[in-house]
C-alpha cells in the first residue's frame, strides 16, 4: 500500500491517523489543495504545460524533445491534467529534484502528487512543509535551487511520470468520456531501465573520461527557490501499479540557447562567408566608380 499526500480542505473527509505518517516514503504521493477544479474534457492523453501568468508557454518540438523558452526571473508553474476516470499519482521532477522533497531518486521511489479523475493540478513550487511551498522561477544555473544543494547535473528539465492506481474504481461523468487506450510509456520504455545520470557520471569517471563536472553557468536557465506561499497538504494511502503509465519531459532554455540549438531562428539572416566569396565576380556593367 502506497502513501500519498492529500491537501487539507473542507470538502475532504479526514483519513486515518496512519495515513498521516511520513514514514516509509518509498511510494509516497501528494495532491494540491488549490488545484482541484471542475472536470476537464477527457478526450485525450495526460497533458503537462508550463504556465507563466496563467498561460502556457509555447512549445517547440525538435530532436525528439519538447522545448519552451524560459524568461529570466519570472515565476512559473507546472499544470498537469488527468483525463481518465481513475486517480493517478505523478512524480514531478524539476532540475532532477523531486518537487516535494528535493530528493534525487527514481520516479517509483519519489514522493508523488495525486490527481483525482478528470482533474487538473498546478504544481507551483517546492513543497517545504505540510502548509507551505516556495515558488518556481527561472534563473541562472549559479542561482538555482539545485546549485544550492550541489546537484547541478540535471538542470533545465521538467519531468513528470504518471502511475495508475491499482484496482481503481472508474468514476463516471456526464456526458461519459471516451478515453483512448494509453501505452504503458510514451517512449516505449521504462525510465528505470536506463542508468541514472549520476551512475553514468561515476562510470565515466572510472574510465578517466568526463571526470570533471563543469561549474554552473550564468547564461543558461535553471529553476530557483522563490517566495513562500501557502500550500496545505496531507498524506494518504494509495496502491499503485508498479509500471509507469506515461512520462512527459520538457526542456527549457533562454532564447539565445534555443537559437544556438537550432530550435528558434536567428534574429537576422546569417550568410555563410565562404558561399559569399564563391559567388564573387570580377566585372559588371558600370561606366564610372560610385561615391562610397
Amino acid at each position: 500500500m502506497s502513501k500519498f499526500l492529500l491537501t487539507v480542505c473542507a470538502a475532504l473527509t479526514l483519513i486515518t491517523s496512519s495515513a498521516l505518517s511520513l514514514l516509509s516514503r518509498n511510494t509516497e504521493a501528494a495532491t494540491l489543495k488549490s488545484s482541484i477544479g471542475a472536470p476537464a474534457d477527457a478526450d485525450g492523453p495526460f497533458e503537462v504545460d508550463v504556465l507563466v501568468d496563467g498561460r502556457p508557454l509555447e512549445e517547440y518540438y525538435s530532436r525528439g524533445r519538447t522545448y519552451v523558452e524560459a524568461r529570466a526571473n519570472v515565476e512559473y508553474e507546472v499544470r498537469i491534467r488527468n483525463p481518465y476516470p481513475y486517480r493517478v499519482a505523478v512524480a514531478v521532477s524539476v532540475d532532477g529534484l523531486n518537487s516535494i522533497d528535493a530528493r534525487r531518486t527514481s520516479a517509483w521511489n519519489a514522493s508523488k502528487w495525486v490527481i483525482e479523475p478528470y482533474q487538473t493540478i498546478q504544481v507551483k513550487g517546492w513543497q517545504m512543509s505540510s502548509e507551505r511551498a516556495r515558488r518556481f522561477y527561472f534563473t541562472s544555473e549559479r542561482e538555482s535551487y539545485a546549485a544550492r544543494l550541489g546537484q547541478t547535473s540535471n538542470l533545465g528539465i521538467i519531468s513528470v511520470v504518471f502511475f495508475r492506481e491499482r484496482r481503481s474504481i472508474p468514476i463516471p461523468i456526464t456526458p461519459p468520456p471516451h478515453p483512448r487506450p494509453y501505452e504503458e510509456n510514451e517512449r516505449g520504455e521504462r525510465k528505470s531501465q536506463a542508468p541514472s545520470s549520476g551512475a553514468q557520471a561515476q562510470s565515466r569517471a572510472k574510465d578517466g573520461r568526463d571526470s570533471i563536472v563543469a561549474p554552473p553557468d550564468e547564461d543558461y536557465a535553471a529553476t530557483g527557490i522563490g517566495r513562500s506561499v501557502e500550500n496545505q497538504v496531507r498524506w494518504v494511502n494509495m496502491d499503485l501499479e508498479s509500471r509507469p503509465a506515461a512520462e512527459v519531459s520538457i526542456r527549457y532554455e533562454y532564447y539565445p540557447a534555443l537559437v544556438r540549438l537550432g530550435i528558434l531562428p536567428r534574429p537576422y539572416p546569417q550568410t555563410d562567408p565562404i558561399r559569399r566569396r564563391e559567388s564573387a565576380t570580377g566585372f559588371e556593367d558600370r561606366r564610372f566608380s560610385p561615391e562610397p
